[in-house]
């Protein structure tokens, strides 16, 4: 049984489902971004129910119209567009990507987006690249630099800009927050 999951976007979401899952006896799952084949197709509604529960407490639901389907499909796009770009150091047009992707125009599948999201595809998409930024500077030691050429922006400014009016901090705090754990893993490794 083929199961749309709302919310998967990482590989961690696909990791938290599979333990889920697991926990419900459901052992044989097969899960990857945003789908869950169950190999069995005797599921009752029961365990639809105690499914969706879980779903919902981990920050996902199953999908249910063709709109909500296709805008998991846009999420998912952006999320791979956005590790294209870091792998292979090549810019990407985000609406020719996800419009040749899907096979509709980019207005129509921006308008779903809208529709069903209450906010805009672009907006979406800034967002989860200013996600990846704060991971890159708290977790990498790029420099914002390169995480600006990197992921297609104009400049390290407009770069700049955008991390400071999406989160209310600049890239110092993050570096910073870098710095601080690189700190206290080394403390921890002297004791």
């Amino acid at each position: 049984m083929l199961l749309l999951i709302k919310g998967m976007v990482c590989n961690r979401c696909v990791y938290v489902l599979e333990q889920e899952f697991t926990n419900l006896g459901f052992t044989e799952a097969d899960i990857q971004l945003g789908r869950v084949i169950l190999n069995t197709s005797d599921i009752q509604t029961s365990d639809l129910t105690i499914i969706r529960s879980m779903l919902i407490k981990n920050g996902f639901d199953l999908l249910y119209s063709r709109n909500q389907i296709i805008v998991e499909k846009i999420k998912v796009l952006v999320e791979n567009g956005i590790n294209i770009q870091l792998t292979t150091n090549t810019s990407l047009k985000f609406s020719t990507y996800i419009s040749n992707k899907l096979n509709k125009n980019y207005d129509t599948l921006s308008a779903i987006f809208s529709s069903i999201e209450g906010n805009t595809l672009e907006k979406h998409i800034i967002l989860q690249k200013i996600e990846k930024v704060k991971e890159l500077l708290v977790y990498t030691d790029q420099s914002l630099s390169d995480i600006a050429f990197t992921l297609g922006y104009s400049s390290p400014s407009h770069l700049s800009n955008q991390l400071k009016k999406y989160t209310g901090f600049t890239s110092s705090y993050y570096k910073q927050i870098r710095q601080d754990k690189i700190i206290i893993q080394k403390q921890a490794s002297k004791n």
